[in-house]
């Protein structure tokens, strides 16, 4: 079933603009931050399984999955950026954690030393197999960025471990994890051993989940629909509860898809996407439009200032995209994967690396909002900090994204600036691709080296109207099939396929069920969704009305990363009052505007901002 798989990050790296600085920022800046806050914590002494009543830092559930973020995300930087210290200090927390793990596979710090009685007693909300899950995925990392064995035979261990208490056998659990996400690890392990029974315990997880009896209201009499477990997914018409949990849910259920050639499977995950694209996803690409629950709600529910629209909730979908778009070579999944990246994964990390948002919502005014966990600031750290040690491990990743590879094609789905040395079944292509991507829709991939014949598949961004392609010169005529263009060639240094994708600015409206929305538009060009930031206007920005059918022009903007331009245009100003009702209308008058990438507000000081403006005759 499977057409494609993601480049690996040592085969693709980004030259880029807008990504490249970033993912040197977290191994210079956000991994070291987050070492010290789980040094800080104890979240790395947790693992030294001496913690005792009455002692600081007891071991909290959800730990041992923070730490694994960190572990993973040095794994996947000790791969771009090779350093023998970091490397040392990789293999000292590798070996403290290996030596958490006890006699029988068991690896968890908080029901080792906290509650040893509980263990497997709490699957719906103590977060032990989610925790297994991170500690896979870093493991998985681990080896592929050293070649050393040992914490991948640890996790195996585990995972045989966790094989023999559940399944449907007699004697055996029939639960599931409460938090999504061994899923998609159990896959990756099963990759990097060959090991089929580690896949076959995921599709264990996917299937059961939501079967009657209900494991979660008959055994451990909770709830069932917050973490998707209230029916199976072949069930589902709508994807409903936690988004986090979900989208790593789905991720996990793609994989299994793909790895089985289950059909049903794939359609399950098919319709649920469409669900959220099309009735539950913010402009930016981020989900989960409730602080109650991180979860989303009702279709067309996407309230701007209360978004909750967790980091870690866009990053999943980035993963789940990422997954359909190499089980289909479909583009618009890419679409989407490209929207979120741009927009609602990267806006919780500030530019400098090390302060986070944990929500991310598209309005904000000038009144701090702390609603749950939401803040107008970014933070240094959060007490549930999944988001700041997600961005560790996702920030190395994201050039796997822009390449798909399969035995004879190589395609670009994001043409991000980047060099390449991408290995194909019947031969290597060796390119470096260049341009200011995203901010201009031009760019030249080079060969520099290749052998055999095969194909470069180039996206065509479903935000495009018009564009051209050219191969050494000879325009491209071809028709986009599922939204790439396709170049079969018997490839040679010094060939040139060059393109422009016509990027004017756009605005646009949203369905009018989103009543958040209503006489409202967003301003977008190219990938990226655009934001009023209070830093480079004079008026408040509620005052704003973008004037319909403005001309819009291209500037420098101010004190972001070069490259940076911003959006201005006509405006209409509307007159302020301090009367809460009045009759009539206030007057309005000429004025201009500046828009910023969203993703990179409130990076020059304490600001406001908003994506949605009212608009104005």
């Amino acid at each position: 079933m499977k057409q494609y798989h993601p480049a690996s990050i040592q085969e693709i790296r980004l030259k880029d603009c807008f990504f490249s600085n970033r993912i040197r920022t977290n191994n210079d800046v956000t991994l070291p931050a987050n070492v010290r806050k789980c040094r800080e914590t104890g979240r790395v002494d947790a693992f030294r399984l001496n913690w005792k009543p009455g002692m600081p830092n007891q071991p909290h559930i959800f730990w041992d999955s923070d730490f694994a973020k960190v572990i993973e995300g040095m794994s996947l930087s000790l791969m771009l950026y090779p350093d023998p210290e970091r490397e040392k200090e990789l293999d000292e927390f590798v070996d403290l954690i290996l030596s958490a793990q006890q006699k029988d596979g068991y690896l968890n710090t908080h029901f080792t030393v906290v509650e040893p009685e509980k263990r497997w007693k709490n699957l719906s909300s103590a977060h032990e197999l989610y925790c297994a899950g991170h500690l896979m995925e870093a493991a998985v990392a681990h080896y592929k960025a050293t070649g050393k064995r040992k914490f991948v035979d640890c996790m195996a261990r585990y995972a045989d471990y966790i094989a023999e208490v559940f399944g449907r056998n007699p004697g055996q659990k029939r639960g599931y994890p409460g938090h999504q996400e061994i899923e998609l690890a159990l896959c990756k392990l099963a990759e990097v051993t060959g090991n089929r029974k580690y896949s076959d315990l995921a599709a264990y997880f996917i299937n059961e989940r939501g079967q009657s009896p209900n494991y979660f209201e008959t055994v451990e009499h909770a709830g069932s629909e917050n973490n998707q477990a209230d029916r199976p997914i072949r069930e589902m018409q709508k994807l409903r509860g936690h988004s986090v949990r979900a989208l790593y849910y789905l991720s996990g259920a793609a994989d299994v898809a793909a790895k089985t050639g289950d059909s049903s499977l794939f359609e399950a995950c098919e319709r649920l996407w469409n669900n959220v694209v099309n009735q539950n996803m913010y402009i930016t690409g981020g989900v989960g439009s409730s602080c109650d629950g991180e979860a989303f709600t009702t279709d067309y529910n996407l309230p701007n200032d209360t978004a909750y629209a967790e980091s870690c909730a866009s990053i999943a979908l980035v993963l789940f995209a990422d997954r359909m778009l190499n089980l289909t070579g479909d583009s618009r999944y890419a679409d989407v994967m490209e929207t979120a990246l741009y927009n609602g994964a990267i806006s919780g990390l500030s530019l400098d690396g090390d302060k986070f948002f944990y929500a991310n919502p598209l309005e904000n005014d000038d009144q701090m909002f702390e609603h749950g966990q939401q803040r107008r600031k970014r933070q240094p750290w959060f007490d549930c900090s999944c988001c700041p040690t997600n961005y560790c491990r996702f920030l190395p990743q994201i050039a796997a994204f822009a390449c798909s590879v399969s035995d004879d094609c190589l395609a670009i789905n994001i043409p991000a600036a980047s060099s390449g040395n991408v290995t194909l079944k019947n031969g290597f292509l060796q390119f470096e691709l260049s341009g200011s991507y995203p901010y201009d829709g031009a760019g030249t991939l080079k060969i520099q080296e290749a052998s055999g014949e095969c194909s470069i598949a180039l996206r065509i961004p479903g935000w495009c109207r018009d564009w051209a392609i050219s191969l050494n010169g000879e325009s491209v005529s071809a028709v986009p099939e599922k939204g790439y263009v396709r170049m079969r060639h018997a490839w040679k240094k010094g060939d040139c396929i060059e393109w422009n994708f016509e990027m004017p600015v756009r605005v646009l409206h949203a369905n009018p069920r989103v009543s958040a929305d209503i006489g409202r538009a967003a301003i977008l060009r190219g990938p990226l969704v655009y934001a009023l930031e209070s830093v480079d206007n004079s008026v408040p920005l509620e005052l704003i009305r973008l004037k319909k059918g403005t001309a819009f022009s291209l500037k420098p903007a101010t004190d972001l990363p070069e490259g940076t331009l911003a959006i201005s245009g006509n405006a209409m100003i509307q007159a302020d009052t301090d009367q809460l009702y009045f009759e009539g209308e206030l007057a309005l008058s000429p004025g201009r505007f500046t828009a910023i990438p969203s993703a990179l507000w409130q990076n020059r000081g304490d600001s406001s901002m908003r994506i949605w403006i009212p608009e104005a005759e």
